[in-house]
């Protein structure tokens, strides 16, 4: 959930979920430790991945601001 809880973070900063492809996001996981997550490429992935998300995952996403066409 670390992904979802990036996009979040992207989403609270910028506004938006238009994030670059090759953008990496910089985010304190639950073990107090900064991680780098490949974040453009997630958001890619569950755009195409649409149709096999579950519709809470949906759900999230969209509250968010993710644009899936």
């Amino acid at each position: 959930m670390l992904n979802y809880e990036s996009a979040k973070q992207f989403f609270e900063r910028e506004g938006r979920l238009r994030v670059p492809r090759k953008h990496v996001e910089r985010i304190v996981g639950e073990d107090q430790e900064e991680k780098e997550l490949r974040l453009g490429a997630w958001i890619s992935n569950q755009r195409s991945w649409a149709g096999m998300l579950t519709p809470e995952q949906v759900e999230l996403l969209s509250a968010i601001g993710m644009r899936w066409a």
